[in-house]
């Protein structure tokens, strides 16, 4: 489909992977069929990066609305200075105020409605918590900024999409040891309800089948496993059902990701970090996408780090990004063009 937008996309950590595989990507641009992307970084660490991989692209710097006239033709980039000189893999604190302003800068312009949309390389938070960052990650400070442009406290919901699974989890970056005492009725609810809210939304489903796993083994097998399944997550589900969100469970989680259990359900929730991305990362490594449901604007990732260890050596992938970038589109297409980049 044609676009009058591009998506921002953010340099994340400049000394990580983010240049190689934004370079990589523009290149197969053509084969991938991607959605037309503004690059939000340093120009300059762009070029360098490409002269260390061999690659013959053009950089041209521009604005959102020049983006998509150049985007066959060359790499459009919105200027950001790093703040420091770039070496691939050598990260360095002075880089993390432009890193984020890149971050602020494609939020801005989405809710200008400049750009359809944001995709995220990935980011260093030691490096930014040098700086003084004070959020725990990409997702938390893209709340924030939402929160800051509307005035309006948002819930964002982690989703793990690809071609195989779609997973949540509940909870998310805390220890085993503290989840049931993090795991609650009214944190299902509204995991549920952004998520349910979304894909209709976003992805288009119209009546989102949801799974929701149990927490313990066997789903609590009766309560002999585990009181959290009938205390917390089945209560959940009966409200979740009164409103109308097609949500059943709680399902022990080792039946829920072969073959014929995928096929019940468009998206499986799940209690914690590892019950949703171990099954979401097995069964699409390279191709799945971080995807931040619960926010005014689509927000895209690929799903792996800054791979400071292979950063300008030729052997990163571009796969996950790629996927990014499509899905980012996908969902933007989803939308009345008014709405693009806005809802």
């Amino acid at each position: 489909m044609p676009f009058d937008r591009p998506l921002a996309l953010t340099q994340g950590d400049p000394a990580g992977i983010g240049p190689d595989i934004t370079l990589a990507a523009w290149t197969a641009r053509r084969t991938h069929g991607i959605a037309p992307f503004l690059f939000l970084g340093d120009p300059a660490v762009l070029a360098s990066r490409a002269a260390l991989l061999g690659l013959d692209v053009v950089i041209r710097e521009t604005d959102a609305d020049g983006a998509v006239s150049i985007f066959e033709n060359a790499l459009p980039v919105l200027p950001i200075p790093a703040g420091a000189e770039v070496a691939a893999g050598e990260p360095h604190v002075a880089t993390a105020r432009g890193t984020i302003e890149a971050i602020e800068t494609a939020v801005s312009l989405s809710f200008a409605g400049k750009t359809l949309g944001v995709v995220t390389n990935p980011i260093a938070k030691s490096v930014l918590y040098q700086a003084g960052f004070g959020f725990p990650g990409h997702t938390e400070f893209l709340a924030d900024l939402a929160h800051k442009h509307t005035g309006t406290p948002v819930r964002p919901v982690m989703l793990l999409a690809g071609p195989k699974l779609r997973a949540i989890p509940v909870t998310i970056h805390i220890p085993l040891k503290d989840i049931p005492a993090a795991l609650t009725e009214t944190l299902i609810l509204e995991t549920c309800r952004v998520t349910h809210h979304d894909l209709k939304v976003r992805f288009g489903i119209d009546q989102p089948r949801i799974a929701i796993a149990g927490l313990n083994p066997h789903a609590g097998e009766d309560g002999t496993m585990g009181t959290e399944e009938r205390d917390i997550i089945h209560p959940a589900i009966v409200k979740l059902r009164a409103e109308g969100i097609n949500a059943f469970g709680p399902l022990p989680a080792d039946t829920m990701f072969h073959d014929e259990a995928r096929s019940r359900y468009d998206v499986a929730i799940c209690m914690y970090h590892d019950q949703a991305l171990i099954p979401a990362k097995a069964l699409g490594f390279d191709t799945s996408v971080n995807v931040t449901l619960g926010l005014p604007f689509i927000r895209t990732s690929p799903d792996h780090g800054t791979a400071f260890g292979i950063a300008g050596k030729g052997v990163a992938r571009e796969t996950s990004l790629v996927e990014a970038i499509r899905l980012a589109g996908a969902m933007a297409g989803t939308m009345t063009p008014s709405l693009a980049g806005r809802i």
